[in-house]
């Protein structure tokens, strides 16, 4: 293994590993730490759901899933989150990033969760969604980690013990050796660079400045560099994944509240039927896995989507009057126990709106390694595995991602024989 990743969600770790084969990385992407070694692969994502948990949880997982990259071989080492950089003000980025660092040794390691793909820039230190700052996108109102400052060394510096430095884009659009240049003064000082980022070739140019470097972090943008560094040293095969469609049943789940999944959900809903979780009635136990299994299966050929999906002050007013952490477990169960269900009445391609929600379909399908098929839309690939005896197809969107027709697409794409 040349490149291990940790991912903090499953959406997340699917689209790391999109990134990576599609510039040429042999890649597979595993569900939570493997308990023995795997065979050869290029590039190995560990997919956690550590993104909304215990800051100290968080760390310990992470830390798990280092040292199980380190046994395969992994000389360096990716920390991915999200291109939002959904956190909170006590982590779980900053700390997992500092313990990382600490673990390896890493001296300064890059903080960039650019996407140009999909409208993630940064300038200044400041995150911007399209021509929004990221406060103003949307995500000011996330139900778990609600996003309220754009300056990320302001939010990374809430979150860790040491100083934070940056890049400003001046210098990155120098080239490679400026910003390493750069890089190398701020490691007199801090462990973590803010490093700007508005296009895919300032990605490409911060990549090559990081050929040598024991640890990154970023969103899945910063991965679009780092293959072309194991390209040149000589050391990557032919690259790929194997990769088939399944045909059969399909479904869509959508658990985000974000305003491209809402806008997803109702565009799915003008040809398809849709089964709706309100979040209190899930609470009250007024809405069952029963129900939405019957309804899906009555409707199996018709693409239907089963959503939690809500105007943000309905999820609000639930989280109120039943606790946040109360209200996200019950729905994450719910979908999980359905799509356990699902597959057991011959379900076979899922596509899943929302990092959480992915999480807890993959849990609890019990899905333990991933291959990588075709993107669906910017960083989202179909994805092939094994829940039990049964082959599935699966796509894992962030609440943020895909176009607005993404959930008839996944369902195509991932039926289609390649």
């Amino acid at each position: 293994m040349l490149l291990g990743a940790i991912a903090d969600d499953f959406t997340g770790a699917s689209d790391l590993a999109n990134m990576l084969a599609r510039n040429g990385m042999a890649t597979t992407l595993y569900v939570g730490v493997p308990e023995g070694d795997v065979g050869p692969v290029e590039a190995g994502v560990v997919a956690l759901k550590t993104r909304s948990i215990a800051p100290g949880d968080a760390v310990r997982q992470s830390l798990d899933g280092l040292a199980w990259l380190q046994r395969q071989g992994a000389g360096q080492i990716l920390f991915k989150y999200c291109s939002t950089f959904d956190s909170t003000p006590e982590g779980n980025i900053g700390p997992v990033a500092e313990a990382l660092s600490a673990a390896l040794d890493a001296g300064v390691a890059v903080v960039c969760p650019v996407f140009p793909a999909t409208g993630r820039t940064l300038y200044q230190g400041h995150l911007f969604v399209g021509d929004r700052l990221l406060n103003e996108s949307g995500m000011e109102k996330h139900p778990l980690t609600p996003m309220t400052d754009p300056d990320i060394r302001r939010w990374l510096r809430r979150q860790t013990r040491g100083e934070v430095g940056l890049v400003p884009y001046a210098i990155v659009r120098q080239g490679a050796e400026a910003v390493r240049a750069a890089l190398a003064e701020i490691g007199k000082t801090a462990k973590l660079a803010v490093v700007d980022a508005v296009t895919d070739d300032d990605l490409k140019a911060i990549g090559a400045a990081i050929a040598d470097a024991r640890l990154i972090t970023g969103g899945s943008g910063i991965a679009i560099g780092l293959p072309d560094n194991f390209r040149k040293a000589g050391k990557l095969g032919a690259g790929g994944t194997a990769y088939s469609g399944l045909s059969g049943p399909g479904v869509a789940l959508s658990g985000s509240c974000s305003r491209a999944s809402l806008a997803q959900l109702a565009r799915h809903l003008e040809g398809h039927p849709g089964f709706a979780l309100r979040p209190d009635a899930v609470m009250a136990g007024d809405v069952t896995v029963a129900a939405a299994r019957d309804f899906v299966l009555s409707h199996a050929d018709e693409a239907p989507i089963v959503h939690s999906s809500a105007d943000p002050d309905a999820v609000k007013a639930a989280q109120e009057r039943f606790g946040r952490e109360a209200v996200a477990g019950a729905i994450e169960r719910f979908f999980g126990t359905l799509a356990q269900e699902l597959v057991a009445a011959g379900v076979t391609r899922i596509a899943v709106g929302g990092g959480e929600t992915s999480g807890a379909v993959v849990a609890a399908l019990g899905v333990r390694q991933l291959a990588i098929g075709p993107e669906i839309d910017p960083g989202v690939p179909a994805l092939a595995g094994e829940a039990g005896a049964r082959s599935i197809r699966l796509a894992l969107k962030s609440g943020n991602f895909g176009a607005v027709d993404f959930y008839a697409k996944a369902l195509d794409v991932m039926g289609t024989v390649r």
